[in-house]
Formats: C-alpha cells, sequence, structure tokens
C-alpha cells in the first residue's frame, strides 16, 4: 500500500504538526459521522481497507485549487482503486466562503469534463458551512454534509455503481440521513465531538 493514501500533498502551514491536525480532524469526522452515523454505508469498507487519500493543499485562491484539484483527479484516475478508491481534497485555505465553493463545483465539474475523466470520476461537496437550497444555515439537516474544512471528495463511479448495487435502498441514503440528523439534534451532534 501507498504512503501517499494518509501523506499531504501539500503543507498550508509552516510545521508538519500543524497539517497533521488538519487531516486528524477530517479522519475524526470520517469515523465519527460519516461512518458513526451511517450517513455514507459506502465509506466504512474503503476507510478500513485504508484506501482514501486524505490530500491537504495550500491553495488560496479558485486557480490555485483548480490545478491541485487537477492533480489529484489525474493521480486518482491512474491509480490502482484496490490501493486508492477514493480521495479527500482538503483546502482548509481557499473556497472558505460556502457562496464561493458552491459557484467553484461548476469550475471543477468542467475539470473532470476536461480531463475526460467525465463517467469515470465525480466530485462531492463538503463544507463546513454547507447548505442545502431552501434551508436555513442553522437547519441540522445540513450537517450531513458539513466537514471540518472545505473539501472536494473525489469519487470513482465505478465504486458508486457497485456500491448502489449491493445496498439496494441507496436511494433514500437522503431522506434516512435527514431523519439521522432529525433525531440527533444540534446538542447531539455537538456530543460526538466531546472526548
Amino acid at each position: 500500500m501507498s504512503d501517499a493514501i494518509s501523506r499531504p500533498v501539500a503543507m498550508p502551514y509552516a510545521d508538519q504538526a500543524a497539517a497533521g491536525e488538519v487531516i486528524a480532524a477530517t479522519q475524526t469526522w470520517l469515523e465519527r459521522a460519516v461512518i458513526g452515523l451511517n450517513l455514507c454505508p459506502f465509506a466504512k469498507a474503503v476507510h478500513v481497507k485504508k484506501q482514501i487519500r486524505y490530500a491537504l493543499t495550500a491553495a488560496q485562491t479558485p486557480d490555485e485549487l483548480l490545478v491541485e484539484l487537477e492533480r489529484e483527479l489525474q493521480h486518482l484516475g491512474q491509480s490502482d482503486p484496490a490501493e486508492l478508491d477514493t480521495t479527500l481534497l482538503i483546502h482548509p485555505q481557499a473556497m472558505v466562503d460556502f457562496l464561493d465553493f458552491h459557484f467553484f463545483l461548476a469550475e471543477a465539474d468542467a475539470a473532470v469534463r476536461r480531463l475526460e475523466l467525465d463517467g469515470i470520476l465525480q466530485i462531492a461537496s463538503l463544507h463546513p458551512a454547507y447548505e442545502f437550497a431552501g434551508s436555513s444555515p442553522d437547519d441540522v439537516e445540513n450537517f450531513t454534509n458539513r466537514s471540518p474544512y472545505p473539501t472536494l471528495h473525489l469519487l470513482r463511479e465505478s465504486s458508486i455503481d457497485r456500491a448502489v448495487a449491493a445496498f439496494p435502498d441507496a436511494a433514500d441514503i437522503f431522506e434516512r440521513n435527514i431523519d439521522t440528523m432529525n433525531r440527533l439534534g444540534h446538542e447531539g451532534w455537538r456530543k460526538l465531538w466531546l472526548d
């Protein structure tokens, strides 16, 4: 297994310890929220098999982030799926504002097409201020897509297809997640992060 799976791509901080804290916070969020609350029933397998790349970028502008995104898309597209199934491109200094991030997603999808990876890879969006259309910022449902830092999740479409085939109620995941978050509430979400 490649050591690149958990090694940062670039350092947005002056020292390794700070970069490690960003990745650790993302891994904790994945374990406690995404896997722990079963928000994504497909995440546990790739986590256990260590097939997730946590790519931390120093990008500060949309153009810099786009360069890093294209590099990560190419890396994932050229990697053996048995070794690397998915990438979390964490960008704590770029697209901090959710609206900027939301509009950047069109450029991200265009990059997938430009690299001729459409139908092979796709991008999911995660952000600390994620807000579904028609919701209020404080609605607990938004927390299903709230990560500690702005993050672009690069996924293989073949993996999604296999996961959906293995999970017959895949179309119900969104509604089930909303129910989970409503039962948990803001206080339950806060308690997830208490050690």
